[in-house]
């Protein structure tokens, strides 16, 4: 467990910060050719760094030095096990600089620094430490196949991938992305979200220092006309992996479409419910699994379980234990680790989530202070836009049911399709409800998305093409080839013939 600072010294950790302001192209600092980006503390408004953005050019630069490099195959064609010596150093180089890094994602993405301590940076490390060391454990096969020949399935790297990164998880999510990816021989670049481009900025420093060649690891800081598109448009590109936004990813698909058929994984939006039905033990327990879910992160999260369908039995008991929880949740300074809540990602999204609280009667909270808004919960009917929408900020509604068939069909009505919770004590309704539920992950009697050995992912809108984390995403980012040996002597078949 990290040892916790207090608000003052993180404050002078912050004043002390040199901030990266350029892309990081063909292993150096670079400017880029775009309009500057102003990068913006979301506490405050103030602006903390004017950075380089990117624009064709650049993408068209950094694309064909990744594809030198991975024609070269210096990692392309590395041992599996160098490559991974080379992650592990990384890891150590982040973990030198793990602070550095918490404070400066707080700054720039709004969240809690106690959020970013605990979980953000130890993840980030977790998972590229745990895809290095799986990069010389993954075994090829062979197939079924007569004494006359051996049928070989190897895989090999997609070639150079686009990473595209959402802004309510900068570190971890570029991890998600980079960790298989790199492991498994790929040139990568990272578009970060204009929101967020310092961190990504920080680790392409360290892994170059770690020593990841050069154009193997990109980072192109701007926005998505100027960056984006030109990646998923791009010839030279032979796979995007995005997290973000639904409307977002469907134009990645619309790009390979127009382009040369690259291939996309996508993980994109939820609405994800938690069914509590009436036998649910330990309510105390279950109220802290739904404030967690619903507002950790200020509820900017794609697995936030937004949709609480509790059975009318319990709902007054859940509801009396679920308010006195979250009066343990303080909303405000991010730099302040007693703060359990910071500030949404920026103006923009502080005006959509605010246009949902005049939707409904709240239940709690609704009141908005500038870029701070206070867990907010609503009672709602299934049909309502508050239960419906993915409003991707600490907004919970709750909904209440007669039955486990009335919360299952509850459950699904959504266009989503990406976690969900059931709480009961009946093993046997348990997993009959896990499975009856259309969502990627589904957690029993707690909330999370598993671990980093899971594949996380999701049904309907929710995602396409593939998974991240556990084996299945090393799998995303190579390709499957047939190799077959025909052993027959040539001397022999002459004889026959």
């Amino acid at each position: 467990m990290t040892d916790l600072l207090t608000r003052e010294e993180y404050a002078a950790i912050a004043a002390q910060m040199s901030f990266p302001k350029s892309a990081f192209i063909d292993g150096k600092f670079q400017p880029g050719k775009g309009d500057k980006l102003e990068t913006t503390n979301p506490a405050t408004g103030e602006k903390l760094a004017t950075i380089a953005a990117c624009n064709g050019d650049d993408v068209d630069l950094a694309v064909s030095k990744a594809r030198e490099a991975f024609d070269q195959g210096h990692w392309a064609k590395m041992h599996p096990a160098d490559r991974k010596d080379v992650l592990i150093k990384l890891c150590k180089l982040i973990t030198r600089n793990a602070r550095e890094l918490a404070v400066l994602e707080s700054l720039e993405s709004g969240k809690p620094i106690r959020d970013c301590e605990t979980i953000d940076v130890p993840e980030t490390i977790h998972t590229i430490k745990w895809h290095a060391e799986a990069a010389d454990k993954i075994y090829d096969q062979t197939a079924p196949a007569n004494d006359d020949a051996i049928a070989m399935i190897v895989r090999e790297p997609v070639g150079v991938v686009a990473a595209v990164l959402p802004w309510n998880f900068p570190l971890l999510m570029l991890a998600w992305k980079i960790g298989p990816a790199l492991a498994a021989g790929n040139s990568v670049i990272v578009k970060p979200a204009e929101q967020t481009s310092m961190t990504a900025l920080r680790v392409a420093e360290l892994a170059a220092e770690a020593g990841v060649p050069r154009g193997v690891l990109q980072v192109l800081p701007g926005d998505g006309p100027n960056v984006g598109e030109p990646l998923g448009m791009h010839e030279g590109v032979d796979m995007v992996s995005f997290t973000g936004s639904t409307e977002t990813g469907r134009r990645f698909l619309r790009y390979a479409a127009d382009s040369n058929l690259k291939k996309v994984v996508l993980e994109c939006g939820g609405k994800n419910p938690a069914i509590v039905l009436e036998d649910a033990e330990n309510l105390d327990l279950v109220a802290e699994h739904i404030v967690n879910a619903a507002f950790w992160n200020m509820g900017e999260n794609c697995s936030a379980c937004s949709r609480l369908i509790v059975h009318k039995d319990v709902r007054e008991a859940l509801m009396e234990r679920i308010m006195a929880r979250l009066r343990d949740w303080r909303t405000g300074d991010p730099l302040d680790p007693n703060n359990h809540l910071g500030a949404l990602i920026d103006s923009e999204h502080c005006k959509k989530v605010g246009s949902y609280l005049d939707k409904g009667k709240a239940l709690s909270g609704g009141k908005m202070d500038g870029g701070f808004l206070e867990p907010t919960i609503f009672s709602t009917n299934r049909d309502d836009v508050l239960a419906r929408d993915e409003i991707f900020g600490p907004v919970l509604s709750v909904i209440e049911v007669s039955s486990l068939e009335e919360a299952i069909e509850i459950a699904n009505d959504t266009d989503y399709g990406l976690t969900a919770s059931i709480f009961t004590a009946n093993t046997r309704r348990a997993l009959t409800t896990a499975r009856a539920v259309r969502a990627g992950t589904v957690t029993v009697n707690c909330y999370g998305e598993g671990d980093i050995s899971t594949p996380f992912g999701g049904y309907k809108q929710s995602g396409f093409g593939g998974r991240d984390n556990g084996l299945h995403a090393h799998d995303q980012y190579t390709e499957l080839k047939t190799i077959w040996v025909d052993l027959t002597d040539p001397a022999s078949q002459d004889l026959i013939n």
